[in-house]
Parts: structure tokens; sequence; C-alpha cells
């Protein structure tokens, strides 16, 4: 059972009716177990013009049709959380963001919403971020770029959750039919680093300071529930250290790569190692989210397709 599926068998027993109001899960949703571990496949694109690579390693994967089917309502959640222009890295690329949104529209989607819940001034970082203007451009207008309203924040108890047993959750994210997570590669202070699991912060609510005691069970605890039809990982270029903000060009480096995969762990896994030289052990998140079978954290077990 995917992520759509679960939350759609939430949905019709009637758990996400009301914005505002206490989401509990009810028995039988309680005693399934966590979605099966997608196979542990990743497509590698490199390359310097930044849509190829994103439509390269989307159809090494079998194309966006695969993930998105007409008539559905799609949410890509990018890092753009700060007042920050596309060369300092603290953001998804603008590039990237815009291909993935052409190409959800191209798989005949109703509507596609891009997002996320900003640490800095919202209006400031979506437009020095260069994601709000890149997806305007596109000029369709099934293609909205959405502020967070904190009026759509509802609680959600988290089935297997080791530590986050509640927590309030983006009610847009939980409904749409697909949910694309589009993080950007980078260091971070308190995390080490942050990449596809991390990035889920931007899709909740509440003191997210709270987050931060427990913070590698927390973040693998949130991706029960925020399971991603499709993560693209951008590594265009890379923030080394000064994250999660950052600011200093000296902190980034050019990677020119967009790795893309279903499975969450097995994209932070690779990325931890072939991107900043780290192991997977060394990331608690990533060990939290292996144990509660949210993917694969054995890069020997990851099948890597180049394009």
């Amino acid at each position: 059972m995917d992520r759509r599926e679960f939350l759609q068998r939430v949905a019709a027993l009637g758990v996400l009716a009301g914005a505002g109001k206490l989401l509990t899960f009810p028995p039988e949703l309680l005693a399934m177990a966590p979605a099966e571990r997608p196979e542990p496949v990743l497509a590698l694109a490199s390359g310097t013009n930044y849509a190829h690579l994103v439509g390269d390693a989307i159809q090494a994967l079998g194309g966006m049709k695969k993930f998105v089917n007409p008539n559905e309502v799609v949410v890509v959640k990018p890092n753009m959380a700060w007042d920050r222009t596309p060369e300092l890295g603290a953001n998804t690329h603008p590039v990237v963001v815009r291909k993935i949104v052409e190409l959800c529209l191209e798989a005949g989607a109703k509507k596609v919403k891009v997002l996320d819940h900003t640490c800095h001034d919202a209006r400031r970082a979506y437009a020095n971020s260069g994601i709000k203007a890149a997806v305007e451009d596109i000029k369709d207008p099934r293609a909205v770029v959405e502020y967070v309203d904190e009026r759509k924040f509802v609680e959600m108890t988290i089935p297997k959750a080791k530590s986050l047993k509640k927590w309030s959750f983006y009610k847009d994210i939980l409904e749409a039919d697909r949910f694309i997570n589009v993080p950007v590669a980078k260091h971070h202070s308190e995390a080490r680093l942050t990449m596809a699991m991390k990035n889920m912060m931007g899709a909740i609510g509440g003191w997210r300071g709270r987050i931060h005691v427990g913070l590698h069970q927390n973040i693998a605890d949130m991706n029960l529930l925020l399971r991603a039809d499709l993560t693209i990982l951008d590594a265009t270029r890379i923030m080394t250290q000064g994250g999660p903000s950052g600011g200093n060009p000296e902190y980034v480096q050019v990677k020119n790569l967009v790795i893309a995969g279903v499975d969450p762990v097995a994209i932070d896994a690779y990325g931890t190692t072939t991107l900043f030289g780290l192991q997977p052990q060394d990331m608690g998140y990533i060990i939290k989210g292996y144990e509660l079978g949210l993917g694969e954290m054995d890069i020997n077990k990851i099948k890597i397709l180049s394009v």
C-alpha cells in the first residue's frame, strides 16, 4: 500500500474531514504496517542543462506519467524556505522546480501546487529563491505557487511513530492525489545534512523548535505520514557548510547532478556518501528511517541508473 492509497483509506473513513479538527487513526489503520519499501532504484543525471537533467532522471524511472495521472492534484514541495538567491544553494534550484511542474502538466495534472512552509519571510523567500517567478512564467493556470495558510494545518496521530506521536501537518499535502518532494542537498547545523527526509520539515506546522529535541527520530517519524510519490534531489550545487540558510558563495560546490527515486532513505544514504563523503551510519535520521521500514540505507543494495 503506497502513500496515496494509505491516505485515501484514511479519508474514506472520515479522518481527514474538517480543517483544524483533531485527526486520529482508527484501530484498523493503526494495525497496518508502513508501506513496503520501494525498490531501491535511483536515477542519476549529470550535466549543465538542469531542465534536461530532471527530464532524463524521471524518464529513467519510467516517466512522469508513471507518477502522475490525468486530472490529479499534485503538490510539489521544494525547499524555498530561505531569503537567498539560487546560486547560494539554500533553496531548490528554480529550473529544477519549473521542469518538474511542466512534466506534471504534460502528464495531465488538473492542478500543480508549489508550496513550502518557510523559515524566512515567505514573500521574500519565494521571490528571491527564483521559484515563484519560474513557475509563474509557465503561464498555465493549472500551475500555482501558494503561500502556506496557517489555518490549513491539521493535527494528526502518526501510527508507528517512536517519538513524534502527534503533530500538525499541511492539509493540502495530505489530501493531494500526488506529492512530489524536491529537496536541495546541503549542510545543516543540527541535522548535519538535509536532503529528502529532512525537507519534510516544510510540510509541518506547530513550533518547529520542539522538533529539534530528538530531531533524528522526529524526522523519521514525520516521514511515516509524509510519503512522497517521487523525490527529486537537487544537487546541481550543494552547500557544504553554513547550512541551512548559508549566504556565502564560498560554502557552495557545483555538482551539476540530479538524483531521482521513490525511496527517501536510499536517496539520503546515497547523497550522504557520494556528495558529502560521509556514511549513512553517520546520520541519525537515516538509521531511524531504515529502522521504521521507510527505505534502504545500504548503498550496496541500491541500483543506480546513470543517464
